[in-house]
């Protein structure tokens, strides 16, 4: 018989499949300290938890026979995952559970902001009969911007089209084809900040969106704007939005989220009359919170059972043979998907993974996972691991390509990383493990190099001619940025070169734009890993 510790509020009918298979007991035991779970784990094979209990290494350490820890909902920032998985824990959560009905409380923000719902019913419940001050548009054949075509995006764009909206929809990973299957239009950031009447967001917070809809991107924006954010905040600088509305740009703003939560008593959001305010409410349903309950109840009980399982969020059970031979790699194949992500500009469309050499006879989906968590993080941030990486991949019709070579040239061992791209423009890394050097890049698309993946790097692309690496060096030594190595890589004398320069610090912008203006360089990038 298993036994199921429920440490916070559930409801039994999202557990109701534990409580009534016959090999669980499930105990509801809330509102325990850590000592206090520490004195009682040790007796349980699974616990189930929501946002209130913080499962802390002390606890997993007395809990001599856990082997799941579900957490009903999606985030798991309260569970030590690096603390889990040493024990061999599996952590799981509810990735799908809130999809619809933060989907849905979009679509009511959306619908409020048009209409001025809360600013009329506060006007009308005290005593002022106001119909000239509110006057509306409707969503009918307005242009609707999506952000982030993931599961939330795909609902709100569907929802959109059954009010007779037409949707330009952006996604780094959204191809033509997948655009055609859900009858939106691809568009790029600007295009729909140019051209959109609504937009909505649905991007992950990470370095790449944080502030993406900011003061340029307000000054190009159509007139009439209205905006809506129930996915993260942060995504859209808050201040600089205000000043939008001030000087008419944006028509009006819908918030679940903010950048700090809750925000400061003095936040102008809650002041402001064009904008509409809710706190934090995108996954708060009834059904919502039983579905994920229902979830992960299912999943824990498949884990108990020893059958199969989707949604861990940490390391699935690899055998210790298999780790021994992939471990060193995975930091390198993590770099190589992060840097080929952060090379591509163009919607990716086909992934293509070629390992060599002493990876020949290996099983290597553990490390096809880290390559894919790279190439996925850079723009779907911290919700990307090891364990979905693949399902995600997957989710957004991203094929994905693994080939095997018994040799490789010059090297024991190589790893080649492909990324095939809507517009044709195909990125290309390839790394390698050097005894006594560790990771190497060897190949960046047909130029070869000798650099090492880690730290902030520039990549510049240029015309092979004398004294461009002394103007390059020059202006960045006036700018306070400290190189400290640089790899040069060319095909043919005076043709097309690269440079991989690693520097001591982030590069502000406005140095690679200043580099771009250099005589005989064509571009410049930062990289990070």
């Amino acid at each position: 018989m298993f036994k199921v510790l429920v440490s916070d509020p559930i409801s039994d009918l999202g557990i109701q499949k534990l409580m009534d298979a016959e090999d669980v007991s499930v105990e509801k035991k809330t509102g325990l300290t850590e000592d206090e779970l520490v004195q009682i784990i040790g007796e349980y094979d699974g616990l189930l938890v929501r946002s209130q209990t913080r499962v802390t290494e002390k606890i997993m350490e007395a809990g001599k026979g856990l082997k799941v820890i579900g957490r009903a909902g999606v985030g798991v920032d309260n569970i030590d995952l690096e603390a889990a998985t040493k024990r061999g824990i599996i952590v799981i959560n509810a990735p799908d559970g809130n999809t619809i009905t933060t989907c849905e409380h979009t679509f009511a923000m959306m619908m409020a902001l048009a209409r001025h719902i809360p600013q009329a019913y506060a006007k009308t419940i005290h005593g002022t009969w106001d119909r000239k001050s509110f006057l509306g548009v409707e969503l009918r054949n307005k242009t609707l911007g999506v952000l982030g075509m993931g599961r939330i995006g795909s609902e709100v764009a569907k929802r959109a089209k059954a009010f007779g909206m037409n949707v330009l929809a952006f996604d780094p990973f959204l191809t033509e084809e997948r655009a055609e299957k859900l009858e939106v239009k691809l568009a790029s950031v600007d295009e729909i900040i140019r051209q959109a009447d609504f937009m909505t967001v649905h991007t992950p917070l990470t370095p790449e969106t944080r502030h993406m809809i900011a003061r340029p991107q307000f000054e190009v924006m159509k007139k009439g704007m209205r905006i809506i954010n129930c996915a993260r905040g942060g995504i859209i600088d808050e201040l600089a939005l205000v000043e939008a509305i001030d000087e008419g740009i944006v028509a009006g703003a819908a918030f679940d989220v903010f950048e700090h939560e809750p925000p400061a008593s003095d936040h102008p959001f809650l002041t402001h009359p064009k904008v509409i305010v809710t706190p934090h409410l995108g996954a708060s349903t009834v059904e919502a919170q039983e579905n994920v309950a229902i979830d992960v109840s299912e999943q824990v009980l498949h884990i108990l059972r020893d059958e199969p399982f989707v949604n861990a969020v940490n390391m699935p059970p690899v055998s210790s043979s298999v780790m021994s031979k992939l471990q060193p790699y995975f930091g390198l194949g993590e770099k190589l998907g992060s840097f080929a992500a952060q090379i591509t500009a163009d919607a990716v469309s086909e992934i293509l993974i070629d390992y060599a050499g002493d990876l020949y006879d290996v099983d290597t989906q553990p490390l096809t996972r880290y390559i894919l968590k790279g190439i996925l993080q850079r723009h779907l941030g911290s919700d990307v691991n090891i364990v979905n990486s693949m399902h995600l991949a997957k989710a957004r019709d991203l094929n994905f390509v693994v080939t095997k070579t018994p040799k490789t040239k010059g090297f024991t061992n190589r790893i080649t990383v492909t990324l095939k791209t809507q517009s044709g423009k195909n990125r290309l890394v390839a790394g390698t493990l050097l005894p006594g050097y560790g990771e190497r890049i060897v190949q960046l698309d047909e130029f070869p190099v000798d650099a090492a993946p880690e730290g902030h790097q520039i990549l510049i692309s240029h015309n092979d001619k004398p004294g461009i690496i002394g103007r390059v060096g020059t202006l960045l030594g006036k700018n306070d940025v400290n190189i400290a190595s640089m790899q040069v890589g060319r095909k043919i004398i005076g043709g097309e070169a690269i440079m991989i320069l690693t520097v001591d610090k982030a590069v502000p912008k406005e140095v690679l734009i200043d580099l771009t203006g250099l005589e005989e360089l064509n571009t410049a990038s930062e990289i990070v890993l």
